[in-house]
């Protein structure tokens, strides 16, 4: 509404000779209780009038009115100035909208954007808590790019260290040469398979050792399988070539199973990076904040960061070996994704529990004069439960990624069937429409939540056909799309309507503001803002739909234009849900 800050700018110097600009006027949405579409707070604007607010809003309403032809009325309550846009402005504006060529998409703006998400180890298969990172992860990117940004997904696999070795270790001592092929199982529930294995003969040596009188500490660093994990460790360290062409095989039985989970979760990636490769990088940097005095190194030779003056505290980034610490990598590796991209931002999609790590690692890179850490972000998001015994997880301990797409694609065939709703569906057209409800379930559920709350999920209240729910949004889209099939091919395009019902002109008023929600779910990297504002979207069309006359307008002009907003409203609904990674169904 920026011709309405211009005039109010120009009124406020025209009624009381006081010049003001665009950051001295705070415009709302008119509360729903009141007539008018925008509402203009002029308490600021007292102390020029030298009036009451109501005086002086009436002031300022009595001249928009007069001097802007889109302004059709205004009233003041208690201060507040709530404008009545005229419905000439809303049905030009869907006229533009519907005539932009991928509306709510932004041009490029030159800038490039990596986002980094996913991260997973290689000693067990992905579960709920990396959905709900890749789904963050992917959706974030999507809306940075229909931005204007150039985006980079990007994903550091842990593919090496003492996790790695113990599912090795355990794979040597008790898998008998067993295979995904032999045993059927894809490959990273296999390695995962046999890291529970090495906790529990572990844990049953340290009892052993507990019971000679050996203390539970020191048990646990004797236990013959810790010693040998840690000797393996060291070998891999050193080349071995046996535990090199182990570690190759029994990684690439995980990749092979990754890829699995992230097709069946509908997410991808432009560039990896391993761990392998990146955990030796980051000593130059050391040397080089020594050198600048940013570091300091203690009598045992090992190097901190004094942060004690930004709050924090003192930091190891090299132990006294000169081994890396986590923090020694990620210093390296952040630089090394920089020169491989000059990207202009990078975002992290990691949980909060490492929210002090972030800060410190941002900081560091600070000080030593990295220009680009400025553009650094933690997206910094919160853990899922999940209702007791709603779900059986393989382990016992956490759900696995696998068994949740497949249960919520069960719970959606449950759901669906029981409605009686795809009683002309064939097979194959079924088992894709019960694999689209239960991920767009799953995927909304999971991102119409702002990314740092904790989430509650459950399967079965998250696919509601009524709902705040994914398939609440896909069903009104398939409705949408029957009522255009109905239509027996009536052309429609670039037919503009010339009077509005109420129920028109709102969802119209909803429609456009899809670039401005597309530009404020980039800038907050929150999926929740396209989720909720497509929820409401879906809700207006629905109440259009009910109230409308559409196929039996009472005249051919009015069929035509309605389906106009019709097709509109579904090519909104279509694009933002591919934003959060779901797909709609033409029928349901």
């Amino acid at each position: 509404m920026e011709f309405i800050i211009q005039k109010t700018i120009e009124a406020v110097q025209t009624l009381y000779n006081q010049t003001i600009t665009a950051s001295d006027i705070s415009l709302q949405e008119t509360r729903k209780e009141f007539a008018g579409d925008i509402t203009v707070v002029v308490f600021a604007f007292t102390r020029f009038s030298k009036k009451s607010p109501d005086v002086t809003g009436q002031e300022i309403g009595e001249y928009l009115k007069q001097n802007v032809a889109e302004i059709a009325d205004f009233n003041v309550i208690k201060g507040f100035l709530n404008i009545v846009i005229d419905d000439s402005f809303w049905i030009n504006r869907y006229k533009v909208n519907a005539a932009t060529p991928n509306f709510g998409v932004s041009a490029s703006n030159g800038k490039k954007v990596m986002v980094e998400y996913s991260s997973p180890n290689t000693n067990k298969p992905l579960h709920l808590g990396h959905v709900r990172n890749n789904l963050l992860g992917y959706s974030v990117a999507e809306i940075i790019e229909a931005a204007g940004y150039e985006v980079i997904k990007a994903n550091l696999v842990n593919d090496r260290g003492i996790h790695i070795c113990k599912s090795m270790l355990a794979w040597q001592k008790f898998g008998n040469g067993e295979t995904p092929a032999s045993s059927g199982m894809k490959g990273d529930h296999l390695v995962g398979k046999y890291y529970v294995i090495f906790d529990k003969e572990y844990k049953k040596e340290i009892d052993i050792l507990k019971e000679q009188g050996v203390s539970e500490d020191d048990a646990k660093k004797q236990a013959p399988l810790m010693v040998e994990t840690q000797q393996m460790l060291q070998k891999w360290e050193e080349g071995d070539t046996d535990v090199i062409n182990l570690w190759k095989m029994m990684n690439g039985w995980v990749y092979e199973g990754f890829d699995v989970t992230y097709k069946n979760l509908g997410v991808n990636f432009d560039k990896y990076y391993y761990e392998s490769n990146t955990y030796l990088l980051g000593k130059d940097l050391i040397e080089e904040g020594l050198a600048k005095g940013v570091f300091f190194r203690k009598p045992d030779s090992s190097v901190w960061i004094d942060l004690t003056a930004d709050g924090l505290d003192e930091k190891l980034v090299l132990r006294s070996d000169g081994t890396s610490v986590y923090m020694t990598q990620d210093l390296g590796t952040a630089e090394l994704k920089y020169n491989d991209f000059q990207m202009d931002k990078s975002v992290y999609v990691v949980g909060n529990e490492q929210d002090y790590h972030f800060k410190v690692l941002f900081l560091i890179l600070d000080k030593l004069g990295k220009s680009w850490a400025k553009g650094l972000f933690h997206l910094s998001y919160g853990m899922v439960d999940l209702p007791s015994g709603k779900m059986k997880s393989r382990e016992g301990t956490v759900v696995d990624a696998d068994d949740l797409v497949q249960e919520m694609i069960d719970t959606a065939a449950q759901h669906t069937e029981e409605l009686g709703k795809v009683d002309d569906f064939s097979e194959t057209e079924k088992t894709e429409l019960f694999r689209q409800i239960g991920l767009g379930a799953l995927k909304y559920h999971l991102l119409k939540v702002d990314p740092k709350k904790r989430i509650m999920f459950d399967p079965n209240e998250s696919i509601d056909f009524q709902g705040h729910t994914g398939p609440f949004i896909q069903y009104s889209y398939a409705r949408i799309r029957s009522v255009i099939r109905k239509s027996e091919g009536i052309e429609f395009t670039n037919v503009i309507p010339t009077v509005l019902t109420k129920d028109e002109r709102e969802l119209i008023q909803q429609l456009d503001k899809f670039p401005i929600i597309i530009a404020d779910a980039a800038e907050s990297y929150s999926p929740a803002i396209i989720a909720n504002y497509l929820y409401e979207v879906a809700k207006g069309y629905n109440k259009f739909y009910h109230e409308t006359p559409i196929l039996k307008a009472e005249d051919e002009q009015l069929k035509k234009s309605r389906l106009g907003l019709s097709s509109l409203t579904a090519d909104v609904l279509q694009k933002g849900m591919a934003l959060l990674g779901i797909e709609v169904p033409e029928r349901m």
